[in-house]
């Protein structure tokens, strides 16, 4: 068995010798082809730099052996949606300088003028040598001067077109001569939840000017409860786009724009406590149209005036729900007239009174002072009239009351 087995493996072998030499053959044909494929392609690689690249390559290590160490510098053209929306837009962006007055000698009443707070604004028109700036009203508030910081950084004087503090909007106009850049106002009306959305203003200020943040449309319905006087009850509901672009102090009145370039809202706000981010809020571009037009038209909006002071029934203490306003079990929101309602007033002519409970404004519910007033803003002018349904000692009422202008302040 022993010799059969060396027999065998002498055979294997003998078979095995042949195989080898056809692959050292194959190796060294396979070389001699490629070497010559290569001399034929010098020509065309010297004409593309390729061939110089590597000597000057080698020329470089050979004389900087240190230079292998590290990567060799790459230069990069980005030009994504983001960055042509950015530079399509942000120098339509400023700065809104408030600048207040203040006593500096009790004795001889002298002041001096000092700046208040700083935020942003968006170039929207430019006519007539004027150009118009949309703000939020918190910007310029109790401002005794304005000034708008341009994108070259030359500040000018701004003058107030008008403003309004429930929709926290204000126009401003300035000399458009050094104005180079108009933004495109879009339509809010057909953002997504998810798409892209970047904010442009000033954070902290002029130091950090134009600052640009990039998130997403976070939600496209948030109502926030505004308390102005800070008596505790809500004052007003405004009509808000969220997103998670990052909104700082200063951003205010700043632009929020789409992937176009084009303005799709006002930033104005953003929650902030600890443990939260990602919660910023802008007005929507298609109220502040129909907003900033009627404030360059008149200086304010004309509201329509009711003549009640709206307080909310959820404020008024349980117990005084049955006895003193007698409301069936049925009723758990709604706004009470607190006033003495004049005689003369619409309400008044309308038979309303004192502690009526008002529930509904044209058949929608109304379960708050910030729902009415909203509602007579947004859905009603002076000279319309609206059906209201409330309930007096019990008893479910409508009434129809035409509405006047709001009484100059």
């Amino acid at each position: 068995m022993g010799f059969y087995d060396d027999l065998n493996h002498v055979e294997r072998k003998r078979k095995r010798a042949p195989g080898v030499g056809r692959l050292i053959m194959t190796s060294i044909t396979s070389a001699v082809i490629g070497g010559m494929v290569v001399l034929l392609m010098l020509p065309t690689l010297s004409n593309a730099g390729y061939i110089n690249m590597v000597q000057s390559g080698a020329t470089n290590a050979m004389s900087n052996p240190a230079a292998n160490l590290f990567a060799q510098p790459i230069s990069v053209s980005v030009d994504t949606g983001t960055v042509q929306a950015v530079e399509k837009a942000e120098n339509a962006v400023v700065g809104i300088i408030n600048i207040g007055r203040t006593r500096t000698n009790y004795w001889s009443n002298s002041s001096e003028d000092i700046e208040q707070g700083q935020g942003s604004g968006v170039i929207f028109q430019k006519k007539n040598g004027k150009a118009h700036i949309i703000t939020n009203y918190h910007v310029i508030d109790q401002a005794q001067k304005l000034e708008v910081a341009l994108p070259g950084g030359e500040k000018v004087d701004a003058k107030v077109l008008g403003y309004d503090m429930f929709t926290d909007l204000a126009v401003l106009e300035i000399d458009g001569s050094k104005v180079l850049t108009v933004a495109e106002l879009g339509d809010s009306s057909t953002l997504r939840v998810g798409e892209p959305a970047i904010a442009i203003g000033n954070p902290l200020g002029m130091k950090f000017s134009r600052t640009v943040t990039q998130g997403i449309i976070s939600s496209l319905e948030r109502s926030m409860p505004m308390d102005f006087d800070g008596d505790g009850q809500d004052d007003w509901e405004l009509d808000v786009l969220q997103t998670d672009a990052a909104i700082n102090p200063g951003n205010s009145g700043g632009a929020l724009v789409n992937i176009h370039g084009q303005v799709i809202g006002i930033n104005t706000l953003k929650i902030s406590k600890s443990g939260i981010e990602g919660l910023g809020f802008a007005l929507p571009i298609n109220d502040v149209k129909k907003i900033v037009t009627e404030l360059m038209e008149n200086g304010k909006l004309e509201r329509a005036y009711l003549g009640v002071t709206p307080y909310d029934l959820t404020n008024v203490p349980r117990y005084n729900w049955k006895e003193t306003l007698n409301l069936p079990d049925e009723v758990t929101a709604g706004v009470v007239i607190r006033n003495e309602v004049g005689k003369f007033s619409p309400a008044g002519v309308a038979g309303l009174r004192q502690y009526d409970v008002i529930v509904k404004m044209d058949n929608k519910d109304i379960t708050n002072g910030a729902q009415l007033r909203k509602f007579l803003t947004l859905n009603k002018k002076p000279d319309e009239s609206v059906e209201i349904t409330y309930y007096r000692d019990g008893v479910k009422n409508t009434a129809s009351v035409k509405l006047s202008k709001t009484p100059q302040q």
